[in-house]
């Protein structure tokens, strides 16, 4: 038997099927029906535990092609029925061999539904987790401990690349890439569009992207609260209007931070592949992937700051863009992975306008 102890004091037993051990973390619940894979290698998930609302996982295993980072950042993976036998022609492994290889907590056998519909109600919490039956004096201990935990504010800097790479070598288009904690889909799909990639670490000096003759700088997802990315926001203010700025995710809310704006943590946040957003301009709405905890709140705007997307379930914002500085930025995933396709395009949009920029320049 395995526990989970939330911060309200809540109690529940399960089965363990992943690493043996214990940890703290915020639990967060995920709504998309496939692709596991990525969103346990999301680098977003720092020190988070997923619960997955679909209720049967692990039945496809895990291959060697759908990896989002190097090694998952999440604090364990929380399901109501692990499926242990693996049925793909792409599986090398079992979910439960992975998670032991990378020393990650799975729970299974238990009432998600009614989890999801407590973190609905109360929002996202504190909670410990552990493989091992807890008993009643080792529980009352851990729920103080709990109540008191504090996760770590410069998570950004854990889940980061060490040292600057690139990829797409040779295409037209020179981008300088902050990450932040960035999904390999999103660097893959500037790459495929013509982009030549140069990947910087989230405390890159602003003066290292100045003097690198880039066409612009794009800014990855990231895991944690905008507001504490001190270091990076001082880093986007001297870039602000000296080169077109692309971002998504953690990167559009410190891009509206930068902007004048002010953030807010969700009750429950976003994240899951069935989120539907609106194109302001054309009205057409998209599904995307989504996985955030934070959102730009629209009365802060500054009058610069012109609302591209906004979603169709709470109404919060999810894109805006800042034509006479040349900035755009979006809340979703136009990358899924996993997810649905329809944000793609947004890709395509963004790289042209780099080209329109790139000829501006010459």
């Amino acid at each position: 038997m395995a526990t989970l102890i939330l911060e309200d004091k809540t109690v529940i037993k399960a089965k363990s099927f992943g690493a043996s051990g214990e940890a703290f973390g915020e639990i967060v619940f995920n709504t998309s029906m496939a692709g596991y894979q990525e969103i346990i290698t999301d680098p977003s998930y720092a020190n988070q535990v997923i619960v997955m609302t679909y209720p049967e996982i692990g039945n496809y295993g895990i291959n060697n092609d759908d990896f989002e980072a190097i090694n998952p950042a999440l604090k364990a993976f929380v399901v109501k029925e692990y499926c242990k036998n693996d049925s793909h022609y792409k599986s090398v492994k079992t979910l439960a061999d992975y998670l032991k290889e990378k020393n990650v907590i799975g729970l299974e056998g238990l009432d998600t539904r009614t989890l999801t519909k407590k973190i609905r109600e109360a929002g996202t919490m504190n909670c410990f987790i552990s493989s091992y039956d807890l008993d009643e004096a080792e529980i009352n201990k851990k729920i103080e401990e709990v109540i008191n935990y504090k996760p770590n504010k410069d998570v950004v800097f854990d889940v980061t690349t060490r040292e600057s790479y690139t990829k797409g070598e040779g295409n037209p288009i020179k981008l300088a890439f902050i990450d932040y904690g960035a999904k390999y889909g999103i660097i893959k799909s500037l790459v495929n569009r013509g982009c030549e990639v140069k990947v910087y670490p989230a405390n890159v000096d602003a003066a290292s992207i100045l003097n690198g003759n880039f066409d612009a700088v794009f800014l990855s997802n990231g895991p944690g609260d905008p507001q504490d990315c001190k270091v990076q926001i001082a880093t986007l203010k001297e870039l602000f209007g000296k080169m077109p700025i692309f971002g998504i995710c953690l990167g559009y809310q410190l891009l509206s931070i930068v902007a004048g704006a002010k953030t807010f943590k969700l009750k429950y946040g976003h994240r899951g592949g069935n989120h539907p957003v609106i194109n302001l301009k054309t009205n057409k709405v998209m599904m995307s992937s989504q996985n955030h905890g934070y959102a730009v709140e629209e009365s802060s705007l500054s009058d610069i700051m012109e609302v591209t997307y906004k979603n169709l379930n709470d109404g919060t914002l999810e894109g805006f863009k800042i034509d006479a500085m040349r900035v755009h930025a979006v809340q979703f995933h136009p990358e899924a992975a996993p997810g649905p396709n329809d944000a793609a395009v947004i890709f395509d949009e963004w790289v042209e306008l780099m080209k329109e920029y790139q000829k501006a320049r010459v």
